[in-house]
């Protein structure tokens, strides 16, 4: 690899280092820091006022923006927990929350980010498409969200620590030459490739890049109240020849050898209407302070098998990288990593270069918790820690040779002492964590009836199954949007409803009223097994949303006898304004009665179709459904799950309880109901349908135009471009953002846009005073 400047950066270095070794006196103590919890807890050694900023900053991590709170306009996640939720908030996260990395390359090879400053937004409040991609964007590559346990901790880490670690021309000659990467001049630790120094920096740049919310540095003065006080501050202030050097005649070469000279660091702002900053400085700070107090996982006591694990680690030469510990001012740092960029070699290449870092080069990433925190590699390739340590190459490659050609015994030794760093007891396939028991009948995600012991065996299995992460090893892809059902529906509860940051983008042909689907399908879906971003139909002028659906109660709804909702259809009405309601039966001669366009017919076919529209993979062949593909190329033996699965799935969905209300105001919503009723909403709100514990889906589960003429849609089986289900009302406030597309994400706009049939029902709702409004919300807010 061409590095220039070498000797003149390696002298930058030793100045560094000696610095920062002076600065600190050169003490360190020969003992573990005091830094260790359960994955999500906070640092034993925070202070009563550093808990409460944990606690405050933990809320903020957990909310979910809306458009009012500044999202967007273009964003790929609603919130900060939507990436780092595994196994508990603060960690990693499946496949369903990649994103990419992107940029142009041009023929001299210089590089440019483009999307939302390198990053590729999906969706934006603007249209009702994913983002397109930007014109000239030749550069993808997909990263899996990083952990951030410990990170308060390697923050401390004094530089030295880190320098002295450097072997650019590998003069021990072990084939292993980390360098540094540099972030305005200090050495960087966060990120893929080392490209950041500050917690803050590496937090507000997710913030905007991929919520579009928008945030102005923090003060000095709050910098100075951290957890961990600004390294800009206190490096600026204990090195203080490092800010004459980058002003002296070396300056050209500094800002070669650095990549990046120091630069302040400024608000950001965008144009969606919200003033900016769109997140207050307290609560920046709050969420910083969340993330420095975040312990470094614990490890488990030593045992014979991991003792000899960790001696074959070291045989294989897996600590020149993953150096086992470093020193800090509080003690031994056990992160197992140099916090270097290393040349990982051209299979795990990205094209993105980052600061000094090279396409193929990457920060050693810490191993404390790994158990837990799979997929694994910078974009999530591999399943398992043992696929990631045979993809290893370049500087690596040594010791993944090693490793691939020792015994099993010896494999399954190291594996052992990898997974004993801490998070193995909470590891989870999926989100629920290990050993949660079921719901309480009645409550969100729990059954709406007492199981037997049976039934509840069979309801665990089928909720680990939507629970759980399919790996690619079981035929996820080649192209899809979630990994798991969960991965759609799990809002308030297991099995409930999504953001809009996982609604599937439909797409097709529309000219006038017909709709051609592309011959792929009109989903355009999101994520591929090859890393790279799926096309979209090239002939496609047409694009809507779809917002997943809670799944409670869909047992009821599967069970309404057909006579019952044939009663109330009249589809033969030619008044285009008046309710008339359309059932929608397929192509099979079934009814349809769930999905936006009542497209489904029951519980099976809801489960077969989402593992193969969804999540790419093929369904067993079932006399009599027809849903899901039964068989596809990928390499992976057909079918990709099977029916005794798929019918355990469609069970928990099955029993999955109807939403409760929740009064908080009975003469309001006493009011509110019987206007509901007077301005016309139970003209396909209906209330026939009511479980036998007394709670009323409002639903017809019938067909209707609520769309204005002209506005377009996707066509799907019988049901028209503008025809939509009337969606059951239970559990209102637990399912936004509202309507098809998520677009309203308050109950008020989802009534404002209510067309066509619906049209005369909303201008009868906008036509009550101030106070009957107020009473029909709080009615609807208690469903």
């Amino acid at each position: 690899m061409n590095r220039p400047v070498r000797a003149w950066r390696v002298a930058a270095l030793a100045l560094l280092a000696a610095s920062t070794l002076a600065a600190c006196g050169n003490q360190h103590s020969d003992e573990f820091a005091d830094i260790f919890g359960d994955l999500g807890d906070p640092l034993p050694t925070a202070t009563a006022a550093q808990l409460a900023a944990f606690e405050r900053g933990r809320e903020v991590a957990l909310r979910r923006f809306t458009d009012s709170d500044g999202l967007g306009p273009e964003f790929n996640v609603v919130s900060c927990r939507n990436c780092h939720e595994r196994p508990v908030l603060g960690g990693s996260a499946g496949r369903y929350r990649d994103f990419l990395l992107v940029g142009q390359r041009l023929i001299d090879g210089s590089f440019f980010p483009t999307g939302v400053a390198g990053v590729q937004p999906q969706f934006t409040l603007t249209s009702a498409s994913r983002r397109p991609t930007d014109p000239g964007t030749n550069v993808e590559s997909t990263r899996n969200p990083i952990p951030m346990f410990g990170v308060g901790v390697i923050a401390a880490l004094p530089e030295a620590s880190i320098l002295a670690h450097v072997d650019e021309d590998d003069a021990d000659g072990d084939g292993i030459s980390g360098r540094a990467n540099f972030d305005r001049g200090f050495v960087g630790r966060f990120g893929r490739k080392a490209q950041t120094v500050s917690i803050e920096g590496f937090i507000r740049g997710p913030l905007f890049n991929h919520m579009g919310i928008t945030t102005d540095p923090l003060s000095d003065e709050r910098k100075a109240a951290l957890p961990v006080p600004s390294a800009l501050i206190d490096e600026r202030a204990a090195r203080p020849g490092i800010a004459r050097l980058l002003t002296s005649a070396f300056e050209q070469l500094v800002a070669v050898a650095y990549a990046q000279v120091a630069a302040p660091e400024e608000p950001n702002f965008d144009f969606d209407g919200v003033p900016d900053p769109e997140m207050s400085e307290q609560d920046l700070f709050d969420i910083v302070s969340f993330a420095m107090l975040l312990a470094a996982p614990r490890p488990d006591p030593p045992t014979p098998v991991t003792l000899a694990g960790r001696a074959r680690f070291d045989e294989f030469g897996c600590a020149g990288c993953h150096v086992p510990a470093l020193p800090s001012d509080d003690g031994l740092v056990p992160a197992f990593s140099d916090f270097l960029l290393h040349d990982m070699g051209e299979e795990l290449a990205d094209g993105i270069p980052q600061g000094l870092a090279s396409e193929s080069e990457f920060r050693t990433q810490p191993l404390w918790g790994v158990a837990a925190t799979g997929p694994y590699l910078h974009d999530g390739r591999a399943d398992t820690i043992d696929q990631a340590i045979r993809m290893h190459g370049g500087e690596a490659q040594a010791a993944a040779d090693a490793y691939t050609g020792a015994d099993p015994a010896a494999r399954d030794a190291v594996i052992a002492f990898l997974e004993s760093l801490g998070g193995a007891e909470q590891r989870s396939e999926g989100l629920v964590p290990p050993g949660t028991p079921i719901a309480a009948v009645g409550e969100p995600g729990g059954p709406a009836r007492p199981l037997t012991f049976a039934e509840e065996e069979l309801f665990l299995r089928g909720r680990d199954l939507f629970d759980r992460d399919f790996p690619l090893d079981d035929g996820l892809g080649p192209v899809f949007n979630g990994d798991s059902c969960r991965a759609c529906h799990f809002d308030p509860a297991i099995g409930g409803a999504g953001p809009e940051d996982v609604d599937v983008v439909r797409h097709g042909t529309l000219v006038g009223d017909d709709f051609t689907a592309p011959d792929g399908g009109t989903i355009a879906h999101r994520f591929s097994t090859t890393r790279e971003r799926p096309d979209v139909d090239g002939n496609a002028n047409f694009f809507e949303l779809r917002q997943p659906p809670s799944c409670f109660g869909l047992g009821f709804l599967e069970s309404v006898p057909e006579e019952d909702i044939l009663a109330n259809e009249n589809c033969d009405d030619p008044d285009p304004t008046a309710i008339s309601g359309c059932a929608h039966f397929l192509a099979t001669g079934e009814l349809g009665r769930l999905g936006w366009k009542a497209q489904v017919p029951s519980l099976a076919e809801f489960a077969r179709d989402a593992m193969t529209a969804e999540l790419g993979m093929t369904v067993a062949d079932v006399p009599g459904m027809t849903f899901g593909a039964t068989a596809d190329d990928d390499g992976v033996a057909d079918p990709e799950i099977d029916a005794e699965d798929l019918e355990a799935i469609a069970f928990f969905m099955r029993q999955l309880a109807a939403p409760r209300g929740n009064s908080s105001d009975p003469l309001a919503e006493a009011a509110g109901e019987l206007l509901f009723d007077q301005v016309g909403c139970t003209g396909c709100h209906v209330t026939d349908f009511v479980t036998d514990d007394g709670i009323v889906a409002y639903t017809d589960l019938l067909l209707h135009q609520v769309a204005a003429d002209g506005d377009g849609g996707i066509e799907d089986g019988g049901a028209e471009i503008l025809e939509f289900r009337t969606p059951p009302l239970w559990g209102l406030p637990l399912t936004a953002p509202y309507m098809h597309d998520g677009r309203s994400f308050t109950v008020e706009h989802a009534i404002e846009r209510h067309e066509a049939e619906a049209a005369a029902s909303r201008d009868a709702y906008l036509a009550l005073d101030e106070q009957g409004r107020a009473d029909l919300l709080a009615f609807l807010a208690s469903l």
